[in-house]
């Protein structure tokens, strides 16, 4: 039976932080931070926001929890000249005043701003805007720089990440269209900067002077699509690096050929190895949290949009950066173009295959995105005691 919790309220459960590693490492060997407890801020008066249909729930049993420090370690210098969030434009000047001007009472536009207030309450109430004990080119190491519109981009792997890069590189002029860009070409031929390119200096004028954009999708969807992709498809690399030391750790009277192939990993095998606080090799971008890849209560994002809503969100910064008319959003899928999209109804197949207790830690796995993004349903259709 589903539960309400009360968030912003007096009734709810403890919220939790991370503690984030200095050094910066590869994308296939991140791993999985200490979860800390943090104190239950008082309700300040403001409506209690609900979220439904699961409790949110201290970490289990095999999470490592230990008591927050009294005292924070001291930042390092270089975070503490950039210890504050950007401040939100409300019109920023990268864009088209005169397309905003008729902009304003668009749908669109009050969405726009729905989203970035419901993100900076949340980071507000819960004090969720310190920055993190990493360096600063690592905390906008997944930033695209579009220099003649003036954007800064969060990657955000499966959701619809490829479309956007290829948006950037027409914008900036390294291509005439959208559909003559690869699959390739978009992700190993880097043509657009990256925003850890830049000295602090130059970091720095960007964050606080260009259009800030991110760009976010249901935490269970994406974890779905991600897995379809990286596993139920043949790849040269996913299946060695992490389907072998899944299928060691996790799968009884494995094969040889399973053990030296790492093919055929199951849904089921894939979530014990994100669960796992000792797993056999690190995290991904692609199952990354959006809070550890973009950093949304540290950089005051200017743009939020959505997968779920992704052409029409694109369509609209597109005017409101002032692209060229004929520029549109592609709407292709590049690989895999035959395969079913990744729906709500193709996760709730892949939902059936946990117990109440995995879906439950998912959820906690990747509560800060729900409630960051305002994403309030973690299960379409699937009934929690099942």
């Amino acid at each position: 039976m589903s539960a309400a919790v009360t968030l912003f309220g007096r009734q709810r459960g403890p919220l939790v932080a991370e503690i984030f590693q200095p050094k910066a490492r590869p994308e296939h060997s991140l791993k999985r931070r200490i979860i800390l407890p943090v104190a239950e801020k008082k309700s300040n008066g403001s409506k209690n926001m609900v979220f439904e249909p699961f409790k949110l729930t201290p970490s289990h049993a095999d999470a490592i929890l230990v008591k927050r420090q009294e005292a924070e370690p001291q930042q390092t210098s270089l975070l503490k000249q950039v210890a504050d969030p950007v401040e939100l434009n409300i019109t920023p000047r990268a864009f088209n005043q005169r397309f905003l001007q008729g902009a304003m009472r668009s749908d669109a536009h009050k969405e726009q701003e729905r989203r970035k207030s419901f993100l900076q309450n949340f980071c507000k109430k819960f004090n969720n805007n310190s920055p993190p004990r990493m360096d600063l080119t690592d905390i906008v190491s997944r930033i695209y720089v579009e220099e003649r519109h003036k954007i800064l981009y969060c990657e955000v792997p499966k959701a619809g990440c490829s479309n956007w890069k290829r948006t950037l590189m027409v914008l900036n002029g390294l291509a005439t269209s959208t559909d003559k860009i690869s699959h390739d070409a978009v992700h190993y031929g880097s043509h657009l900067k990256k925003l850890d390119s830049f000295d602090r200096k130059g970091i720095q004028e960007r964050l606080s002077s260009f259009t800030k954009v991110v760009v976010v999708r249901d935490p269970m969807e994406r974890l779905v699509s991600a897995f379809r992709d990286k596993f139920e498809q043949p790849n040269p690399y996913y299946h060695p690096v992490f389907g072998r030391a899944i299928i060691r750790k996790y799968r009884e009277n494995a094969t040889k050929e399973a053990l030296q192939s790492g093919s055929g990993v199951t849904f089921g095998e894939f979530v014990h190895y994100l669960l796992d606080a000792e797993r056999p090799v690190g995290m991904d971008i692609h199952w990354e949290s959006v809070s550890k890849l973009c950093f949304p209560c540290f950089i005051t994002y200017d743009f939020i949009g959505k997968f779920e809503t992704l052409e029409q969100d694109a369509n609209y910064f597109l005017g409101l950066i002032g692209a060229p008319g004929d520029l549109k959003f592609p709407s292709f899928k590049d690989r895999h173009s035959t395969e079913e999209r990744t729906t709500p109804s193709v996760v709730d197949h892949y939902i059936l295959q946990l117990s109440p207790t995995e879906r439950q830690r998912i959820y906690d796995f990747f509560y800060l995105d729900y409630f960051m993004f305002n994403y309030t349903k973690p299960y379409s259709k699937v009934n929690v005691s099942q």
